[in-house]
Parts: C-alpha cells; structure tokens; sequence
C-alpha cells in the first residue's frame, strides 16, 4: 500500500505542474502557447499513466486481500476424508473432459463421457460448461465492466424473469388533528412492477487448430479470456446505451421505463461544452442521500474538458486522489468509459452521476459452449460459441441524472 501512496503522491505533484501551466495562460488571458500546450499535454499523459498502474496496484492488492480471506488456514483433510464436490460439473475429472472436449471434440475420459451429454443439446452439440469454468468467466466480466461492480447483481437461473415491485407513489405528509380524528383518506400510495427478464447474449471465437494442439498452450485459458472479453464489450455498451428491446435498457437512453428526461440537466452548459456550473447543477440535483454513493461516468474525451475547468472560487473540480481515495469530480468519484457519449452537441448527454446500486442486473446461468469444426476447416481453425442471458435497468431514477448539452 506504501508504493500506491508514494504513487499519488507523484501524480499529485503532475497535476500541480499542469494546473501551474493554465493558471499562467489564464493570468495572461490570451490562452495557451504552443509551447505551454504541449508542456500541458505531456504532463498530462503522464498523469493518465499513472493513473493507470495505480488502479492495477490497487486491484491486485483487492484480489490479494479476497484471496487471504477465502484461503485462510485450514487443517489437512484425513486419508480417507477427501472432500467432495458440490456437484458434478465441479470435478477434476469433468473439467479434464470438458478442455479435451474443447481441444478435439472427444471426451479424454470414457467413463464421464455421458455426463459431458447431461443436460446438452447433442444435435447443436452443447455441453454444460464446468461449475469452475463459469465462475472464472463471471469474475473476467465483473473486471471489465464496471458497472457490474457497482450495480446490483442477481442470479436468476429458475424463473424466466424477475418481477420487481416498484412504489409508483407516496402518500402526502401526515395530517395536523385533533385526538379523536383520523387525518384525510390519501390514495396517493400505489405500486407497479417493473420486470427483468434475461435476453440471449452470444459471441463467437475462432481459435488455430495449430494452437489447439500445441500442450504448452492453456486452452481453456485462451476460449475463456476471449469470450470474456466480447461478454464484457456487449454488455457495457447495453449497460450504457441499450434500448432495452431483448437487451438491458442503458443509463444514457431516455425512457419511462428507466430514467426519464425529467433526470436531464442542461443548465450551465453551452451547446458544445460541460461547464463548471452545469457539474455543479447535476450534483445538486441528486438528494443527499444519494449523492453519499453517487459516481460519475464520463467518456475520456469529457475528462480532459472537465480537467481544466474551475468553480467561482478559481478551485479546479477536478481532484487528483491521494491516499486511498480515488480521483474526483467536486468531491465525487467518477469512471471513464469508451462508451459513454463523446459527441458535444447541442442536446445529447455527455455524462450521468448516480448512484448504481439503483441500477440492476439479472443473470441467468449455466453458461454454454458450442464447438464449430466443419465451419472453419478450410482455414485450419475450430469455432467456439459462448451464450449466457442477462439483462439490466436503472429501477428509481431519482437516484441519477444526466448531464446534458444546452
């Protein structure tokens, strides 16, 4: 942890070099040099760098800290005590068919052979993938989309969706009257249902079969990583940006279903940039109490806008961390994505603070995998085809809002 503080404190001390340089153009007034601008640039590409091997440090030390917590000392099992698996498809011997399966169609195991066939479609060729194999593939998607680190996740694998209660209205405040008066009838209080149901998700991978042979390489390794990674892209982008037609209904679409135009703030901006009053209207326009949690998502591109802007007091709103604490935005945390919206035009959103645990994922497992080897035999490669379902919506909308382009 020394080295993560040493490391913000270095990059703190980029920061004020770079904040030196703007406030020199500013006492000018005449704006940036090429000279300061480049200066600017290069200080500032060494502060996103390390930003970065701080959040690596950072995650590494989290894993390291789960891992001591889950492995901690345990007494040896007794010769004849070996303990047994939660099921099946969490044996060694399923996971050795199951990568043979992956590498030549066959099972390496005759005996577990009618296993690898239980609950599959042998017609499609499906087979369930190993209890290991799926956990590794959700704690890959959990690494590369964020969201799902702070959204609420729940495991759906019994229903075909979820049905989730919602209080359309409250009541008005409680009646000033006498001891023996009940106070007016309200019927403000109603409910409604808002529903998850879990759409198919589907990439395809093409892998040598040269590699496929080779002993050295960790197949299971390489397919996993792979469908990890095009699970990941996918979802992040519904996440963000789905419509929510048999896909997740994203933060960045406006919908009454999710979060409304009501949740839109414009004021401050101007129709082709964020300004520092219009960060200052979006944060005040969440409750505090939901602020307490609240993040921003922005696209790299907004970043490097909001790094130069000041409040009315010449303070910059945005903080490098030190410490432990993670970089903010007027004293809030925030995350870059690729796929939050980077077009400054009038009218489209470029940004949204809230509070995730509002927004919700439902999953349903068990994960599959589908091996293609007639498909690609011209070229040498076997196709693998991994499918899961999962949706997503934001479920109280007044725990976010939108920055927006005037």
């Amino acid at each position: 942890m020394a080295n993560i503080i040493e490391m913000k404190a270095k990059r703190a001390v980029l920061v004020d070099e770079a904040r030196v340089v703007l406030d020199q153009a500013d006492k000018r007034g005449d704006g940036l040099t090429a000279e300061e601008q480049q200066k600017y640039d290069t200080i500032m590409a060494e502060v996103d760098k390390q930003g970065e091997r701080i959040k690596r440090e950072e995650h590494q030390a989290q894993l390291e800290t789960e891992m001591k917590a889950v492995s901690g000392p345990t007494a040896p099992p007794e010769p004849n005590d070996t303990p047994k698996p939660a099921s099946m498809y969490a044996t060694e011997e399923y996971r050795n068919a199951f990568n043979s399966f992956l590498r030549t169609g066959n099972a390496a195991i005759p005996q577990i052979q009618a296993a690898l066939q239980t609950d599959s479609n042998t017609a499609g060729g499906f087979i369930v993938a190993p209890e290991k194999f799926v956990a590794q593939l959700i704690m890959g998607i959990d690494d590369l989309v964020f969201i799902r680190g702070l959204a609420t996740v729940i495991q759906n694998a019994d229903a075909a969706s979820l049905g989730i209660p919602a209080m359309d209205g409250d009541m008005d405040d409680a009646d000033w009257t006498s001891e023996i008066a009940t106070g007016n009838l309200d019927t403000g209080l109603s409910f409604k249902k808002r529903e998850l149901k879990p759409y198919p998700l589907a990439k395809q991978a093409k892998v040598s079969n040269k590699l496929l042979r080779a002993a050295a390489i960790d197949v299971e390794a390489l397919i996993r990583d792979r469908l990890a990674y095009k699970f990941a892209v996918t979802q992040e982008k519904a996440f963000l940006t789905g419509d929510g037609v048999e896909k997740p209904l994203g933060v960045f679409t406006a919908s009454p279903q999710g979060i409304s135009t009501a949740r839109d703030v414009s004021t401050g901006n101007t129709a082709t940039t964020i300004g520092a009053d219009g960060l200052i209207e979006a944060k005040y326009a969440l409750k505090a109490q939901y602020r307490k949690l609240a993040q921003w998502i922005f696209h790299r591109d907004a970043i490097k806008m909001i790094r130069k802007l000041k409040d009315a007091n010449g303070d910059y709103l945005w903080k490098a961390g030190l410490s432990d604490k993670p970089d903010t935005i007027l004293e809030l945390p925030f995350n870059e994505s690729e796929y939050a919206p980077n077009t400054f035009t009038t009218g489209l959103y470029t940004g949204i603070l809230g509070n995730f645990k509002f927004y919700w994922i439902a999953d349903a497992l068990n994960m599959q995998v589908q091996r293609l080897v007639e498909l690609y035999a011209a070229t040498n490669q076997t196709g693998f085809i991994g499918r899961l379902e999962s949706d997503g919506m934001p479920v109280l909308e007044e725990a976010f809002v939108r920055v927006k382009l005037a």
